[in-house]
C-alpha cells in the first residue's frame, strides 16, 4: 500500500488540499480551537514543523523522524497526533516506531478502533516492527472492542510468550467479552493468566466467570476463581455463594457445598431457605438422612421457617430408603405447621411405594388423594404405570391410563419413555401421534374429530402428516406445550431411528426458540452414536452445554455404552476422565459398563485398574459391579481372585445373586477348582438359587473345553432330565465345543487324576439331588478318538437343525465350522446359503472358517478367491483373517504369495501373529530363502517377539553356510539369550 493510500485512509476527514511547502500549522479545521490552547504551545508546535521541514529540505531524516516523534508524543489532541502524522507521511518520511505506539494508544483510548486496526494492521504489521509491551495492551483492547477476540487472545499469548506483564484493562476487557460470548473456558484461561502475572482484575470479572463456569457445570474452575477473589481482598457477595452452593448440589459434591455454606456464614451471611433446601436434598440423594435432618433442624433453630418443598424433600429421602414411617411423621408434622400436602407430597409417596413394590398401597394413595380433591401429578401415574407393567398387570395398567386421560392431565415425555419400553419395536411413532393427541385435547382444548386416530393398520408416513398437523395446531395455541410435544416427537423419531426427520425436528424447534429437553438431546445423542456419526454426537454434547443444559449421567452413560459396544475403550475411558475433570461424579453403571468391555477383551489388568479407580472415587460396588468383576476374573482364568472377591462381597452385606453365583463356579471349574466349586453350589441351592439354563451351559461348556465330552453330556442329559430348557445360547456352546474338538490331538487324551474325578462326581451329584429326580441311568458316551468326534459333531448338528430355534450368526458359525472341520465343505456352503436367505450376512469369522476349510482341504486357489469376494463384498479382513490365509499358504509352499499379503497386512496397519511368522520363518528357512528369512527375524524382534529355538537354529545353520558370519553370530546370541531367559523363567 503506498503511503498515499494509507493517508487517505487514516486522514478521510482531514482537508485533501494540495500542501504548499510548510509555512503554517498544518492543524485541520477540525483541531482543537485556538483559543482554548496556550498561544506560547501553538508557537511551539510551529517551530516545530518549521524545524522538521527545514531538516526534511535538508535530507536529514532521521533528524526529523526524532522531532515528528516528539511532535506527536507531546500533542494534547488525537487530530493533533494525527495531523502530525498526515504531515510526516506527505513528506515522505515515516514515523518512528514509537510515534504509531503512541498514536495506536490515542485512537483505542478515543474509541477509534477501526483507525487503530488500520494503523495496526497496515504501518506494524507490514513492516515487521516489534511489538512493545504497550502496543500490545492497546491492541488487545482494541481487538476486544471490535469482537474480535481470537485476535485479542493470539496478542494477550504474545505478550505472555515476550514475558511481558498483561495491563488490567487489557485482561478485563478479555475476559468480559469472553463471557459475553458464552466462551467461559476461554475466560477462565486469561483469568488464570492473569493471576499468575499478579494483575489486578474487577469484581465484575470474578463475578461474570462464576455466574458462566456454574451455569456450563465447571464447578471446580469456578470455585478456584472464588478462592483468588478471597486471596485478593475482595468481599465475595451473597450471590456467588449461593450459586457455587447450588451447583455443587447439583453435582452431587454436597459435603463441598456445606463447607462452602459455612464459610459464607463466617462472612457474616446468612443462609436462605433455598440454600438450606438444596443441602437437605443434596444429603437426600447421596442418602445421608442424619446429616440432612441435622441442616433441618439447624435451619428451625436460626428461625429460617421450611416450606412445602423442604419438608417433601425430606419425606423423599426416607421413603427412598425405605422408612414409610418417618416419612408419615414428617408428613404430619407438615399437617401441623399449616403446609397441606400438595400433589408433589403425595406422588413422592406413590413412586417410592412402587419402588419398594407396594403397588397395592400406591394405588389405594391414588384413591385416596383423588377422594380429597387433590389431582394426582402425570409422575404418579407413570410411576404406577410403570409398577403394574413389572408386575405383569397389563389390564390395570389400561384403567390408570384411562382414569389419567379421564382427569385432563397432559402426559410428558417420561411417561412416554415408560409405555414405549414395554410397546413393540416400530410403533414409536403411532405412540408419539396419540401422545400429542391427548396434549392437544387436554392441554390446549384443540377439537380432535378432523384427526384421525393412528391405527396399526395407517402408513407411518401418514400418521407423520398428522403429528405435523398436530404439531401446527399445539403451537398456534400454547407455545409452553408445544416444547413438550417436539420433544416427545423427536424422541420417538430418535428411538424409531429416524435420525433425519428427527434433525429436522430440533431444526423446527430452534426457529420456534424452543430448546430441546435433556432427555431429547440424549435419546438424539444415542442415536447418532448407532449410526456412527460420533464426531457429531460429542458435538451435539457441546451444543447442549451451549445451550444451558449441562450434559447429566445420563448423558454420560449413553456416551460409555456406545463406545463399549464397539469396544472403543480409550474414548469411553476419555469420558470418565471428562466426568472428573467437570466435577461430575461417574456413576456405577459407568464403571460396570468399562469394566464389563474390558473384562471380554481378556484385558484384565486394566480391568482391575478401573475398579480401583472407582475405589479410590469413593464408589462402593453394589452386587452387579460385584458380578461383573468377578465374572470378568473368572472368564480370564482369575479364579482365585475372583474367589476372594466373593467373599470381600459377602463379608459387606451384599446379597448374592444367582449370577453372582454362576460367574464364580465357572471359573472354579475352568481353573479345575471343581470341589471349590461343588462348596459354592451347594450354598447356591441352599439359599434358594435352583440351577438354570446359564449355570448349565456354563458349565457344560468349560467340560467341553477340557475335552470332557463324556460328562459334558451328562450334563445334557440332565438339563433335559430336569426340564430345564435349553436356549440358543445352549445350542452355540454345544455346537462350536463338539465342532471345535473335530481336530484331536492324535489320539492324545489325557488321563485325569481320581481327585479331579471324585470332584466331578460330587458337582453332578448336587445338581441331580437339586433336580430332585430318581436315580436312574443317564446318557453314557465314550468319545475316545477322532472319528468318534466327528461323528458326534454331525449328530448334534443335525439334531440342532430339527429344533424349531430361530439360528443366529453364531450358531451358523458353529454349524458351518462342524461340516470345515470334518472336511464336509458342500455342506458347509449348503448352510452359508442358508444363512444368507434367511437375511442374515456372513461376518469375518464366517470367512475365516471357510478359508481355512479350504486349505485343509487343500484347495489353496479357492481360499484365496474366498478371500477376494470378502473384500468386494465389503466384509473388511481382520488380523485373523490374514494370519489364517498366511499359514495356509504358508503350509503349501506358497512363500512369495504369503510374504505379499505379510506385507499388505502391514500397510494396513494390522500386526501379524507369532505363529504367522513363525510359519513363514519356518518356510523360508526351509527354502533356504535367508534374506526374507532375516527380514522375517527382525520383523518379529521389532515387534517383541522371539524366534522359537528350531528356526532360530535352522537359520544359524543356512547363514554359516552362505557366510554371513555376523548375521549368524546375531542370531547366536539371540538364541542364547532365550535359553537363559527361559531357565531364569523356570
Amino acid at each position: 500500500m503506498t503511503k498515499h493510500r494509507l493517508h487517505n485512509r487514516l486522514c478521510f476527514d482531514f482537508s485533501r488540499t494540495k500542501r504548499q511547502p510548510f509555512t503554517t500549522s498544518p492543524l485541520p479545521a477540525e483541531a482543537t480551537p485556538t483559543s482554548c490552547v496556550p498561544t506560547y504551545l501553538i508557537n511551539h508546535r510551529t517551530l516545530c514543523f518549521s524545524l522538521a521541514e527545514n531538516l526534511i529540505l535538508r535530507g536529514l531524516f532521521d533528524s526529523a523522524q526524532k522531532v515528528i516523534r516528539r511532535i506527536i508524543n507531546q500533542s494534547s489532541s488525537l487530530s493533533e497526533a494525527l495531523s502530525a502524522v498526515e504531515f510526516s507521511i506527505s513528506r515522505g518520511v515515516e514515523p518512528a516506531e514509537t510515534s504509531y505506539g503512541f498514536l495506536i494508544r490515542q485512537l483505542v483510548t478515543s474509541g477509534e478502533t477501526q483507525k487503530a486496526e488500520v494503523v495496526y494492521e497496515d504501518c506494524i504489521l507490514k513492516r515487521g516492527i516489534e511489538l512493545n509491551h504497550s502496543l500490545l495492551n492497546s491492541m488487545v483492547i482494541c481487538y476486544c472492542n471490535l469482537g474480535k477476540l481470537d485476535e485479542a487472545k493470539l496478542l494477550f499469548e504474545k505478550l505472555l510468550d515476550l514475558k511481558l506483564v498483561p495491563c488490567s484493562r487489557s485482561c478485563n476487557e478479555l475476559i468480559k467479552r469472553f463471557c459475553g460470548v458464552d466462551r467461559f473456558l476461554d475466560g477462565f484461561d486469561v483469568f488464570v493468566d492473569a493471576d499468575n502475572a499478579d494483575v489486578l482484575l474487577s469484581f465484575g470479572c470474578y463475578s461474570k466467570l462464576v455466574d458462566g463456569l456454574c451455569f456450563r457445570g465447571y464447578i471446580s474452575d469456578a470455585l478456584y476463581v472464588l478462592d483468588v477473589l478471597c486471596d485478593r481482598g475482595l468481599p465475595p457477595t451473597v450471590h456467588l455463594f449461593k450459586i457455587l452452593v447450588v451447583s455443587l448440589c447439583k453435582r452431587g459434591r454436597v459435603e463441598e457445598a456445606h463447607l462452602l455454606s459455612m464459610e459464607m456464614e463466617s462472612y457474616g451471611f446468612v443462609l436462605d431457605k433455598v440454600m438450606y433446601t438444596t443441602l437437605i436434598n443434596g444429603y437426600s440423594k447421596i442418602q445421608k438422612m442424619t446429616t440432612a435432618m441435622m441442616v433441618f433442624f439447624r435451619m428451625m433453630k436460626l428461625g429460617c421457617g421450611p416450606d412445602m418443598y423442604t419438608y417433601n424433600t425430606l419425606i423423599n429421602g426416607f421413603m427412598n430408603l425405605g422408612m414409610f414411617d418417618k416419612g408419615w411423621v414428617l408428613h404430619e408434622q407438615m399437617v401441623q405447621f399449616g403446609l397441606e400436602p400438595d400433589a408433589v407430597s403425595y406422588q413422592i409417596m406413590i413412586v417410592n411405594y412402587c419402588k419398594y413394590h407396594k403397588v397395592d398401597c400406591a394405588l389405594t394413595l391414588l384413591d385416596g388423594i383423588i377422594q380429597c380433591n387433590v389431582a394426582p401429578s402425570v409422575h404418579s401415574y407413570t410411576a404406577l404405570i410403570s409398577a403394574l407393567y413389572k408386575e405383569n398387570r397389563l389390564t390395570e395398567v389400561d384403567d390408570i391410563y384411562r382414569k389419567m386421560m379421564c382427569t385432563g392431565l397432559v402426559p410428558d415425555h417420561v411417561l412416554f419413555f415408560t409405555l414405549i419400553s414395554n410397546y413393540p419395536r416400530g410403533s414409536e411413532i403411532s405412540l408419539a401421534c396419540t401422545f400429542l393427541r391427548a396434549i392437544a385435547k387436554n392441554g390446549c382444548g384443540i377439537d380432535l374429530s378432523y384427526i384421525p386416530s393412528p391405527t396399526s393398520r395407517k402408513v407411518t408416513t401418514d400418521i407423520m402428516l398428522d403429528i405435523d398437523l398436530l404439531l401446527g395446531e399445539i403451537r398456534a395455541r400454547n407455545l409452553t406445550l408445544a416444547g413438550v410435544a417436539f420433544n416427545i416427537y423427536m424422541i420417538a423419531l430418535c428411538l424409531g431411528g429416524k435420525l433425519g426427520y428427527a434433525q429436522l425436528c430440533m431444526d423446527k424447534m430452534a426457529s420456534l426458540s424452543l430448546q430441546p429437553s435433556l432427555s431429547a438431546y440424549n435419546s438424539m445423542i444415542k442415536c447418532l452414536f448407532q449410526k456412527g456419526l460420533h464426531e457429531d454426537a460429542k458435538f451435539l454434547v457441546e451444543v447442549m452445554q451451549d445451550q444451558g443444559q449441562v450434559p447429566n449421567q445420563a448423558t454420560f452413560l449413553i456416551m460409555v455404552n456406545e463406545y463399549c459396544k464397539q469396544g472403543d475403550i480409550q474414548s469411553a475411558v476419555e469420558v470418565l476422565d471428562q466426568m472428573e475433570e467437570s466435577g461430575l461424579k461417574p456413576s456405577i453403571a459407568i464403571y460396570d459398563s468399562i469394566i464389563g468391555c474390558l473384562g471380554r477383551k481378556k484385558r484384565i489388568d486394566e480391568a482391575l485398574g478401573i475398579f480401583r479407580r472407582m475405589l479410590e472415587a469413593g464408589i462402593y460396588p453394589d452386587e452387579t459391579m460385584f458380578v461383573t468383576m468377578i465374572n470378568a476374573l473368572s472368564r480370564n482364568g482369575q479364579a482365585i481372585l475372583a474367589h476372594e472377591l466373593f467373599v470381600k462381597m459377602l463379608e459387606d452385606g451384599v446379597q448374592p445373586s444367582r449370577y453372582a453365583y454362576t460367574a464364580l463356579i465357572s471359573g472354579l471349574v475352568k481353573k479345575n477348582m471343581i470341589a471349590k466349586g461343588c462348596v459354592y453350589l451347594n450354598r447356591m441351592i441352599e439359599e434358594g438359587f435352583m440351577p438354570n439354563t446359564v449355570l448349565y451351559t456354563s458349565l457344560i461348556k468349560q467340560f467341553l473345553r477340557k475335552r470332557e465330552f463324556e460328562f459334558a453330556f451328562k450334563l445334557v442329559d440332565l438339563m433335559e432330565r430336569s426340564e430345564i430348557e435349553r436356549d440358543l445360547v445352549t445350542y452355540i456352546t454345544l455346537v462350536s465345543g463338539v465342532s471345535r474338538n473335530i481336530r484331536s490331538l492324535d489320539g492324545k487324551w489325557l488321563v485325569p487324576q481320581r481327585r479331579y474325578e471324585e470332584s466331578k462326581e460330587m458337582l453332578f451329584r448336587l445338581l441331580h439331588q437339586s433336580a430332585m429326580l430318581p436315580k436312574e441311568k443317564c446318557l453314557k458316551i465314550s468319545v475316545s478318538s477322532h472319528e468318534q468326534i466327528k461323528f458326534l459333531a454331525l449328530r448334534l448338528i443335525n439334531k440342532v437343525k430339527s429344533i424349531p430355534l430361530v439360528p443366529n450368526l453364531y450358531l451358523y458359525n458353529g454349524i458351518i465350522s462342524g461340516f470345515c472341520w470334518a472336511e464336509s465343505m458342500e455342506d458347509a456352503y449348503k448352510h452359508l446359503d442358508a444363512m444368507q436367505n434367511e437375511g442374515i450376512q456372513p461376518n469375518q469369522v464366517t470367512f475365516t472358517i471357510l478359508i481355512d476349510g479350504h486349505f485343509r482341504s487343500g484347495e489353496i486357489d479357492r481360499a484365496v478367491g474366498l478371500f477376494n469376494k470378502m473384500n468386494s463384498q465389503g466384509c473388511l479382513p481382520d488380523n485373523i483373517v490374514y494370519n489364517t490365509l498366511i499359514r495356509g499358504l504358508c503350509k503349501h509352499g506358497r512363500l512369495m504369495d504369503a510374504l505379499s499379503l505379510l506385507y499388505t497386512m502391514l500397510k494396513k496397519g494390522l500386526a501379524p501373529s507369532k505363529a504367522s511368522y513363525e510359519s513363514l520363518l519356518s518356510s523360508l528357512c526351509a527354502n533356504n530363502w535367508s534374506v526374507h528369512a532375516l527380514k522375517i527375524c527382525h520383523d518379529m524382534l521389532a515387534n517383541k517377539y522371539v524366534p522359537c529355538r528350531y528356526n532360530l537354529k535352522s537359520l544359524i545353520c543356512i547363514l554359516d553356510e552362505e557366510n554371513k558370519c555376523q548375521e549368524a553370530h546375531f542370531m547366536y546370541d539371540l538364541l542364547l539369550k532365550k535359553k537363559r531367559f527361559m531357565l531364569n523363567t523356570s
